[in-house]
């Protein structure tokens, strides 16, 4: 995937002048230096450091840091595309910068935390900059210095020969240096390894720079897809969802994934279903917690009891006759195509009241009474099925309790064997701290022993063990 070249900003002439003036005189000085590493082109590099004029600079219209937020608002990220160099762009460049990822409406309060850093403590670490006045790295703090009223800024310069291919490859690479201050927002991330994927990096390779494991990028781009799909699907007229609006939902897509694949692995109807059911509740923005209690039978078993009638989509899917019986049962694809229309009716709401929330018009204002109407309704049902849903949950656990101990209890015990036998290789047993440890193991079996007769009427065969070893009847 070749980067976009974005061509150079008006002032770019007089930007690389002042610049070459600059890093002469920083080159002549007999005072010490002060200079950036960066990784150049696959091997460390020393640039020197001067001071620019804030002004004089420009905002990366490349950066990744907001590369999911340029769509907050679809005419300003269209002159954005056509003339990134504008005033209006800059601008709305620097709102980007400043604002909350998850709604750009808003101003992040570790913009303020940075305005305040930088007038109590100055800046501490240098910018980067191209020779014709791109910022590589320090844009957010460019933006505070400009509102702080500071008239400079220190910035490390990039070779001559810097294209925008390498100017996306050094913002990476700052990025993912485990000293950096500020990490790209979730969807951001995803999309910087989304860029990586379509260059036709091999997958250990994105994984070795971004210091994850192969499989935690297979999970990412698994993620950017369903959520794409998502998008996709949202859109009613002029009204879609955005990367974006899915910032906060990184744990909950993570457990998705992690449920989907365990699912998948014996079913893929059911891992499908889990899917379409848990991304509903997602899309209502429900907790983590609670989506966890949507398994496989959450659809039949609990939500279909409750949900109202205008929320009941109906499957294409015809029944499957079974010969010989006259009978007909539910084709497997049927639960799961009522699951993404069920899904498919929230993310069309979910995206009229998210185009609607900043308007005035009487139109605008019933399609987002409708829409929040229908979220919720949803948000009631789903809320009512999560409840005898997880009641449910809770009693399995309990009653898995007591055999998941056993079986933990099991392979410590399996351990304890191999312990014995290195033990006896080197003649390092305790021999007396072993007893001691036997005759705890006996008491302990002989009260699980006593419990097991009192709980179970009908003994197993590990049961009627348990009795005949420590002589209890059964």
């Amino acid at each position: 995937m070749t980067a976009t070249d974005f061509g150079s900003p008006p002032r770019a002439d007089e930007n690389r002048s002042l610049i070459e003036q600059r890093v002469r005189e920083a080159l002549g000085t007999s005072e010490v230096r002060e200079s950036l590493t960066i990784e150049w082109r696959g091997r460390p590099r020393y640039v020197e450091v001067i001071d620019m004029p804030v002004d004089a600079l420009y905002y990366n219209p490349a950066t990744h840091r907001i590369r999911a937020q340029r769509s907050f608002d679809p005419q300003r990220e269209a002159e954005l595309n056509a003339d990134p160099w504008s005033d209006t762009s800059q601008e709305y460049l620097a709102l980007l910068l400043k604002s909350l990822p998850a709604d750009p409406a808003k101003e992040d309060p570790t913009f303020e935390d940075l305005k305040n850093s930088l007038r109590d403590f100055k800046q501490n670490e240098p910018g980067l900059i191209t020779r014709d006045g791109t910022l590589v790295n320090g844009n957010t703090r460019c933006v505070a210095l400009r509102e702080l009223g500071v008239r400079s800024i220190r910035v490390g310069v990039l070779p001559e020969s810097c294209t925008w291919e390498d100017v996306n490859a050094i913002e990476l690479s700052l990025q993912l240096r485990r000293e950096h201050k500020r990490d790209y927002s979730y969807i951001n991330h995803l999309l910087a390894l989304d860029e990586q994927l379509a260059s036709g990096r091999p997958i250990a390779d994105i994984a070795r720079e971004f210091r994850i494991q192969s499989k935690t990028v297979e999970r990412d781009k698994w993620i950017l897809t369903a959520l794409r799909d998502l998008v996709e699907r949202s859109k009613s007229g002029d009204s879609q969802l955005k990367l974006m609006d899915f910032e906060n939902s990184k744990e909950k897509l993570a457990e998705l994934h992690r449920k989907y694949m365990d699912i998948a692995s014996e079913n893929k109807d059911q891992a499908d279903l889990v899917k379409e059911n848990r991304l509903a509740a997602i899309v209502l923005g429900f907790s983590k917690t609670d989506i966890r209690h949507i398994e496989v039978d959450f659809q039949l078993r609990y939500l279909a009891k409750v949900l109202p009638d205008n929320l009941k989509p109906s499957a294409t899917q015809t029944p499957t006759s079974i010969p010989g019986l006259g009978r007909s049962v539910r084709s497997a694809g049927t639960d799961v195509a009522e699951a993404k229309a069920f899904t498919d009716i929230l993310l069309k709401a979910k995206a009229v009241t998210k185009s609607n929330e900043n308007s005035n018009f009487a139109e605008a204002d019933a399609q987002t009474h409708e829409a929040e109407t229908v979220l919720g309704d949803a948000q009631k049902a789903i809320d009512s099925a999560l409840t005898p849903a997880g009641r449910d949950a809770r009693i399995r656990k309990k009653r898995q309790a007591a055999p998941d101990r056993l079986n933990d209890a099991c392979l410590d015990l399996e351990q304890s064997i191999t312990d014995l036998v290195h033990a006896r290789s080197s003649r390092t047993l305790d021999e007396d701290a072993f007893d001691e440890a036997l005759i705890r193991l006996r008491g302990i079996l002989d009260k699980l022993a006593i419990e097991s007769a009192r709980s179970i009427k009908t003994p197993g065969e590990g049961v009627t063990w348990l009795l005949d070893a420590v002589g209890r009847e059964k």
